[in-house]
């Protein structure tokens, strides 16, 4: 893994990080993701030049299935345990690389640059979402309460916190409710 941008915050921020996960979990978590399915989100959040095998598909798959945890935690004290464990788990101490590349110095805690894929996805969205979590003292996202929906979410802006991954999932249990309150 050589891409400059596999990294916890290069400049960007831990809320452009946890999207990144959001983002990914929603592919990763397909009954089937594909390696272009999986890449096109890679590169939609800066990474470049990616190249994937089945095998980093599979890794990030399984790095999903326990990041979705953290996501499905009902308050801040389970997913503060969701994270410790995670971290405990795959993370390394904190390290700055600038990836000998000029892409500047941003900090890691992933084994090294040229790591594993799952490895990576577990240690950067774990990193970024404790710290969503510290700052909002409040999980840092959920699971969408819409009926078949479930997919994740992340807390990324002030005000109540979300229930649905979408406004589209939103309105429709809306008007579902109306509809029922009608009838």
């Amino acid at each position: 893994m050589t891409s400059a941008q596999r990294d916890f915050l290069p400049g960007r921020s831990a809320r452009a990080a946890a999207q990144r996960a959001v983002d990914l979990l929603e592919v990763l978590l397909a009954p089937e993701p594909s390696i272009v399915s999986v890449r096109a989100v890679l590169e939609a959040h800066g990474e470049t030049s990616v190249e994937l095998a089945p095998s980093d598909v599979a890794s990030l798959r399984e790095a999903a299935f326990e990041l979705r945890e953290v996501f499905a935690a009902r308050d801040a004290e389970e997913a503060a345990g969701v994270l410790n464990r995670l971290l405990a788990r795959h993370a390394h101490p904190p390290r700055l690389t600038d990836h000998s590349d000029g892409f500047g110095w941003h900090l890691h805690v992933d084994a090294d640059d040229d790591g594993p894929w799952g490895a990576w996805l577990v240690t950067s969205s774990a990193l970024a979402l404790a710290v969503l979590l510290a700052d909002r003292q409040a999980p840092p996202g959920g699971l969408c309460a819409a009926s078949g929906c479930g997919k994740p979410f992340a807390h990324l802006g002030g005000g109540s916190p979300r229930r649905y991954c979408s406004t589209r999932c939103a309105t429709r249990e809306r008007v579902a409710a109306h509809r029922r309150q009608r009838s």
